[in-house]
């Protein structure tokens, strides 16, 4: 019984790690995955840089949705790295400056 409690426990754990690493608070105000590129630049302001990346591959070859990187700090020295696909956010790394 334990041994199922904790088999079905770690996905859902992870799951929620997963949701977490895709916020970034900007200020007062919080932006997360799915959130659209105008409601993160009317929350966080616009970024310091704004990369376009290229295209996410699709099954048929045509062409996919446009992903972009997004460059918000340096704020409490790091650099915030928001990834958009479509124009909706889907992931954000952080980076150490030194």
């Amino acid at each position: 019984m334990k041994a199922i409690v904790l088999s079905l426990a770690l996905p859902l754990l992870m799951l929620a790690a997963d949701a977490s690493a895709a916020t970034y608070r900007c200020g007062t105000k919080l932006v997360s995955s799915g959130d659209r590129t105008s409601e993160v630049t009317n929350k966080c302001g616009p970024p310091n840089s704004n990369n376009f990346i290229g295209y996410t591959e699709t099954i048929n070859g045509n062409q996919g949705l446009q992903i972009e990187e997004w460059i918000y700090g340096p704020a409490n020295g790091a650099l915030y790295f928001l990834r958009f696909e479509g124009g909706r956010l889907t992931a954000v790394e952080s980076k150490r400056q030194q």
